[in-house]
């Protein structure tokens, strides 16, 4: 089975500082490559797209956002630079796969 850890469920910082958080997970034994999604969702509820990390690519980046994925370690962080006050909001990572093996 597939399964996705966030270890921070809360983070206080200031605008204009960075931040990381962190995700680990778990993949399917018949997952071959998969994406790994950020999203936000704000206290309206509404979720947003953020940046993607492909199994098989570099890491990520997307203009404030950028991600260091290490596929050995399973595990992937965000980063947020240069934090606004839209940043505000609770932060999710899904994992999605993309082949699977046959």
């Amino acid at each position: 089975a597939q399964s996705v850890t966030q270890d921070q469920p809360v983070i206080i910082s200031e605008v204009g500082k960075t931040i990381t958080l962190n995700c680990r997970y778990e993949t399917s034994w018949d997952m071959y490559t998969y994406w790994i999604f950020w999203y936000k969702q704000l206290s309206s509820g509404q979720m947003t797209y953020l940046i993607r990390q492909y199994s098989e690519g570099g890491n990520a980046r997307d203009g404030r956002y950028s991600v260091n994925f290490q596929e050995a370690h399973k595990s992937i962080s965000l980063t947020i630079s240069a934090l606004e006050l839209e940043d505000s909001a609770m932060y999710f990572c899904v994992l999605r796969a993309s082949q699977c093996l046959k």
